[in-house]
């Protein structure tokens, strides 16, 4: 079967995306991808998917484009209740994967537990969560917990040189142009 224990586990793992609802009756399942453009998740292999708390390598018979979706056909899965097994699994690799950035650009998995600090110095809690909003990516930042504004979360948007001054990801730190009491 082409779903296995994996070994060794994985060291840096990293979501890709997620399998969706079987298609079909012969084991095909939708894919979402979470990548840049869809179809670079098929340039990432092997596949982990977690079940049981288990790792488990993934091996894909192939992938084809079914309207406006993805759709993938997993070695060994050849009808769709076994599909439907596979439903909502996160699909993982191994973050050392990833292609080099050129200085200036960042992966989100990077940005996550920085240190967000304003101009004037105050600390403002660390990144939790990005998110996409279409005009631009926002940080999710949890404040600390002695916060001088009372807040327990705050959204700053990732506007490059505008309200992002600087990102260390040698010290975890991002400073910008935001106040802490918005």
């Amino acid at each position: 079967m082409s779903i296995k224990p994996a070994a060794p586990p994985l060291v840096n793992p990293i979501v890709l995306g997620k399998m969706g609802a079987a298609y079909g009756i012969r084991g095909w399942l939708k894919v979402f991808s979470s990548t840049e453009d869809a179809e670079s998740i098929f340039d990432y292999h092997p596949w982990f998917i977690q079940r049981a708390g288990k790792w488990q390598q993934v091996e894909l018979e192939g992938w084809k484009h079914h309207n406006q979706d993805l759709i993938i056909k997993v070695k060994g899965i050849d009808d769709r209740d076994a599909a439907a097994l596979l439903t909502n699994c996160e699909i993982t690799v191994d973050s050392t994967q990833l292609p080099a950035l050129d200085d200036g650009n960042y992966y989100w998995k990077d940005l996550m537990g920085c240190k967000v600090v304003n101009l004037d110095g105050y600390e403002m809690g660390k990144v939790i969560d990005l998110m996409e909003t279409g005009s631009n990516d926002v940080l999710v930042v949890k404040a600390n917990l002695k916060d001088a504004f009372g807040a327990q979360e705050r959204l700053i948007p990732f506007l490059d040189e505008q309200v992002i001054k600087k990102v260390d990801l040698s010290t975890g730190t991002i400073e910008v142009d935001w106040d802490p009491g918005f």
